[in-house]
């Protein structure tokens, strides 16, 4: 069974936060903390690894950030815009641009040291493998 989220108050949600945030104003670790966009992503679990998979159409790989940092998978990057000028004519502009960021909860055994990602075609794949299990180990009790 496949669980999408629906939010319908996604659009006025964004436009609350690009109207609370103050020009320049930045989070603790100095980068901005909203985004312009947020790629549409799935998430799949296989016997061996943690598969997602995200919609990055128009983003270059060397403009994709991949981190894992205490139990955190962030994906952060930014898309580009064309610059285009109409003097007389209307433009329609539906596609975003500009950063997008996506965090993750990892699971306990995921093996964090070992996550590969490929991008190709404007969809970015990133491969979690799963530790293996940690087996009960039977202790024998020694007569005193």
């Amino acid at each position: 069974m496949t669980i999408v989220s629906y939010e319908p108050w996604a659009l006025v949600s964004r436009f609350q936060r690009q109207f609370d945030r103050a020009p320049g104003k930045d989070d603790e670790g100095g980068e901005s903390a909203t985004a312009s966009w947020i790629p549409h992503v799935d998430i799949h679990e296989e016997a061996e690894r943690f598969l997602v998979v995200a919609d990055v159409p128009g983003v270059d790989g060397k403009d994709i950030e991949i981190t894992a940092e205490k139990g955190v998978l962030t994906v952060r990057g930014e898309r580009g815009s064309d610059k285009k000028a109409e003097a007389d004519g209307y433009t329609r502009v539906e596609r975003a641009s500009g950063t997008f960021l996506r965090r993750f909860t990892l699971p306990e055994t995921a093996d964090a040291e070992a996550i590969k990602a490929s991008h190709v075609n404007g969809v970015l794949e990133i491969s979690i493998p799963k530790r293996p299990r940690e087996q009960p180990r039977r202790i024998s009790i020694q007569a005193a």
